[in-house]
Parts: structure tokens; C-alpha cells; sequence
């Protein structure tokens, strides 16, 4: 099954504009399939993962200037950083758009490799597993999504079973593997409880101190960790909006895992009934409302959280130049708003924000507040430019 990946026609016009353009995200996401969708014949691909092509990039200089008039696409490309300065050289002696493209899965060392020898060359987007808009916005979709999340092995798996199985071997491997080849060496049963404290923690306010005590460790260790599975596309650190309202502001972070089925998974959740059962079910919905909107909104939207030590709260806050977007994600077909939510908007001078609910429905529930489905939401952060 196929699907169309709505970042397709940015990544198009990315590569109509700049020399090099770099496709980030997780492992198992989905890049390598739509970069292959988008090479034609005479498109060269090279994986940094298999010995053959490394051998080819043994002298990098000599073999890309030999196949300097087509497209190249070079995945895992972290894996070989003494790269970008050839590919400096290269793209300087011919400026042409769209003549690589790069793809990776570990965000901050890529972008940093890349900055020191391509600025102004190179144009950095992110993949991220499906929303729904991608798999058709219908409520077996919906419950799917919410359940296995986006990963497509994931999602698109023939049972429940065969999806939580897929999850289970990709944690196994991301840990075992793909850390220690990032040269990340934390012993594998270490920050794979501390993953699972996270998955507990969903959407709370991170406390280093508390999670150290509960592991045995100290809480920069914590924060190293923490950082690590950020870079990495697992967990998403929300800042707090630090308004100048004289309020009394939360100021350490929330943090949540971006893919709701490894959150599952981390729980021990196998089914949708089990997940309905569970507490975690509004953290999971709300986590999913996040990472969609963020998928969708534009580039230069800011995000945050906002909450004050009396209670006002929204979960998410967009900052963009015209001005802020407020969404307050509530699982469930009759969503309820707290007195929180009302004075987080008068705090900030939002006249009425979007409530995300789990129904298909929109409609006004209170004069600052509009009732809209994920579906339609999706597309209300894509116009808070």
C-alpha cells in the first residue's frame, strides 16, 4: 500500500531551490521509500549502511564528480560526517538545485556536521510517521493511528498482534543497535527504563530529580538521556511559553513520546479496549494532537506549552508572527473545558482557541472556544501564519 506523504511537494520545491537537501527523521520512517519514489533511472542511491557503497566514497571527491550531471541520494549520511566538506566542494563548483539528497535519522550531529560546511547550500526538512490526513481521515483510521501510531511497519501491519510484535523488535533494535552505531554507549537495559519512566511521565512536567532517584542515577545523567531520545525522534521536550504577564509561570519543560504505538508499547498496551481502559489514554490522544499539528503548521511557528502556577493551561500554544494559536487537545466525543483554559486565553489576549476532540463534529462550544476534529485542526494550524 502506497501512501502519499504530505511533505512530498515542500521536499519537491526544496530540491528546485537548494544544491543539497537533507531529509531528516526517524529509523523506519519512511524516507528511504519516498526518496526512491522520487529518483527517476538515471538517479544514483548510495547507502551508507552497505560496505559496497562506502567503498565507492573511499575517494568521495573523484566518484560524485563522476556522477556529477544526476541525482544523488545518500541515506544514513551521518554515519560518514567527513562527507559534507566534499559535498562543499562539489556543490561550489556547480550550484544546480536538487543535486543531493540527504538522508538521516540523528537531527543535532547531522545539522551541525552539515552547518560547518553548507550553509547556504543545503535545506533541512523532517519526516515524520503518518498523520491522518496521509491514511484518510476515517474513524478506523483514527482509532488505528491513535493505537499503533505512524510508523508505516507499524501501522500498516495485517493485526494488532503483527504491529505490537514489529514495535516491540524496533525498540529492541533502536537500543541495541542503532545508538551504539550513533556512538551513543549507555548499557541497553539502562536507557531502556529509563524510556519506559518517560512513557509513565507522557505530557508531565519533566523533573529531572525525580526520575533520577527513581533509577539510581543523577539527574544530568538524566538530561543527557533525555536529550539523546530528542535527537533521536522519540521524545519531544515542549517549552514553556515565558510570557511577560507577571504570572507565576511552570518553567521546566513537558516532555512526550512522539509516536503514541511505541508509547503503547513501552506500557504494555496490545489493544484499543485495553488503551480505553487505560489511564494514559488522554496523555496518548493529547500527544498525538500535538505531533500532528506540529507536522502541519508552518516552518516558522514557535511551540509551546503555557501553564502558571494557578491553574491557567493550554497544551499547546503555536507563536507565530501574526500572532499566538491556542489548542487544548480532550479525548472523547463531549468535551469538557476546565476554568484553566479560559484564563490561560485572557492571560494571553487569544481571543478563542481550537479544542481537539476524538469526534468528527465541529462546531462553537463556548464564545473562546471551537470544538473541531483532528482532520479539521490539522488544517487550522496549517493557517496560523
Amino acid at each position: 500500500m502506497m501512501i502519499k506523504r504530505q511533505i512530498l511537494p515542500r521536499l519537491r520545491q526544496s530540491l528546485a531551490q537548494f544544491p543539497a537537501v537533507a531529509l531528516l527523521g526517524p529509523r523506519q520512517v519512511g524516507k528511504t521509500t519516498l526518496a526512491r519514489s522520487l529518483a527517476g533511472g538515471e538517479a544514483v542511491f548510495l547507502d551508507l549502511e552497505r560496505p559496497a557503497d562506502v567503498a565507492r566514497l573511499r575517494d568521495a571527491e573523484t566518484y560524485l564528480e563522476s556522477v556529477s550531471g544526476r541525482f544523488v541520494i545518500v541515506d544514513e549520511v551521518q554515519r560518514m560526517p567527513e562527507l559534507f566538506p566534499v559535498l562543499r566542494v562539489l556543490i561550489d563548483r556547480n550550484r544546480r538545485p536538487g543535486r543531493f539528497l540527504l538522508l538521516g535519522s540523528a537531527s543535532p550531529a547531522l545539522r551541525r556536521q552539515a552547518a560547518e560546511s553548507l550553509a547556504g547550500r543545503i535545506d533541512y526538512l523532517e519526516l515524520a510517521p503518518f498523520t491522518l490526513d496521509e491514511v484518510g481521515a476515517t474513524t478506523e483510521n483514527l482509532q488505528k493511528l491513535l493505537l499503533r501510531g505512524g510508523f508505516p511497519e507499524s501501522f500498516l501491519g495485517p493485526s494488532d498482534k503483527a504491529s505490537l510484535r514489529w514495535r516491540h523488535a524496533f525498540i529492541r533494535t533502536f537500543i541495541e543497535q542503532d545508538l551504539p552505531q550513533l556512538g551513543i554507549n549507555i548499557p541497553a537495559a539502562q536507557i531502556r527504563r529509563f524510556w519506559q519512566m518517560l512513557a509513565h511521565l507522557h505530557g508531565q512536567i519533566w523533573n529531572a530529580s525525580q526520575i533520577a532517584a527513581s533509577l539510581g542515577l543523577t539527574p544530568p545523567t538524566m538530561r543527557r538521556y533525555l536529550d539523546i531520545l530528542a535527537d533521536t525522534y522519540m521524545v519531544r521536550i515542549l517549552p514553556p511559553l515565558h510570557a511577560n504577564l507577571g504570572k507565576r509561570l511552570i518553567k521546566s519543560p513537558r516532555v512526550y513520546l512522539r509516536d503514541s504505538g511505541l508509547l503503547h508499547a513501552l506500557l504494555g498496551i496490545e489493544t484499543l479496549d485495553a488503551l480505553l481502559a487505560h489511564p494514559i489514554a488522554g496523555a496518548a490522544w493529547e500527544g498525538t494532537v500535538i505531533e500532528h499539528l506540529l507536522t502541519h503548521a508552518p516552518e516558522h511557528a514557535q511551540p509551546h506549552f503555557y501553564r502558571t502556577v494557578a491553574g491557567a493551561e493550554l497544551d499547546l500554544v503555536l507563536e507565530t508572527p501574526a500572532g499566538l494559536r491556542a489548542f487544548e487537545a480532550k479525548f472523547g466525543l463531549n468535551p469538557k473545558l476546565s476554568r484553566g483554559y479560559h484564563q490561560a486565553l485572557g492571560d494571553l489576549g487569544i481571543a478563542c482557541g481550537t479544542v481537539v476532540y476524538s469526534g468528527e463534529d465541529i462546531y462553537r462550544m463556548t464564545p473562546d472556544a471551537n470544538v473541531a476534529s483532528l482532520q479539521e485542526a490539522i488544517r487550522e494550524a496549517g493557517r496560523s501564519a
